[in-house]
Formats: structure tokens, sequence, C-alpha cells
């Protein structure tokens, strides 16, 4: 079992480098192109998902549900973004695959009578809850 792992783990740079080559002769300097725009992309997705993380685990918090999904999802981004960066056709490909896998959501337990107990005090809940109530004052 460790030569089949072992020889695994040998065989995927040598394939990356095999059709890196293929490609390079085919395309020339549209594939360097390709691999520095893709490095680049990896590194902005990178860098978003560490802005991102904690706001996304704040919410997930606040709404009851548990942390693991943003922890997933999180570390999913991060991983494809660590993909992305390696050269390589390969790692892009399963990057991109690792993106289009959706999260799934984790319901919480009895979600919404924990709200409502939550918010009796606090006063009817809104019909709508897309609506931002405030005060409004034009100034000229």
């Amino acid at each position: 079992m460790r030569l089949l792992i072992s020889l695994i783990l040998l065989a995927f740079p040598i394939a990356e480098i095999w059709i890196l080559v293929v490609l390079g002769q085919r395309y020339g300097w549209l594939l360097l192109l390709y691999l520095v725009v893709v490095a680049v992309l990896g590194l902005q997705l990178i860098r978003d998902e560490k802005l991102l993380f904690t706001g996304r685990l704040m919410q997930t918090l606040s709404h009851g549900a548990h942390p693991v999904k943003a922890i997933f999802g999180s570390a999913r981004n991060m991983i494809a973004g660590g993909l992305l960066i390696i050269p390589g056709v390969i790692t892009d490909i399963i990057a991109v695959l690792l993106l289009l896998i959706p999260v799934k959501t984790v319901p919480a337990q009895d979600h919404q009578a924990s709200n409502h107990q939550a918010n009796r005090g606090a006063g009817a809940h809104a019909a709508n809850d897309d609506v931002i109530e405030g005060e409004f004052r034009r100034e000229d």
C-alpha cells in the first residue's frame, strides 16, 4: 500500500511537468500568461477568504447554525487558492472542481423555535426581513 501511494505521489509531479512541456511547445508564451493569471487569481482568492472568514463565521454563529459549514467552506477556498498558485494544469482542474462543490447547509435544530423565544421580548418580527428601519433627514 505504501508503494502504491509513493508511486502516485511521484507520478503526479511528473504528469504535471509533462503536461506543461507539451502545452508549452504547443502554445508558447500563452501558457506562461495563463499560469501567471491563474496564480494571481489564486492569491486573490486566498486574500479575500482571509478577510471574509471571520464575518462569515460570526454570521453563521448569529443565525444559530453550526460553524463547521463556514470553516469547511473557507478551508475549501483556501486549498483551492493554494492549488491555483501551484503551476500546473492538473492542480488547476482540481481547484476548479473544489470550488464547484457546493457547501451543504447544516440545519440548526429547532432554529425557528429558538429565534421565536429569543425575539419574544424584543417586539414583533417584521413581515419582510429585508426591510431596514431607521430615520431619514434630508440635508441640503
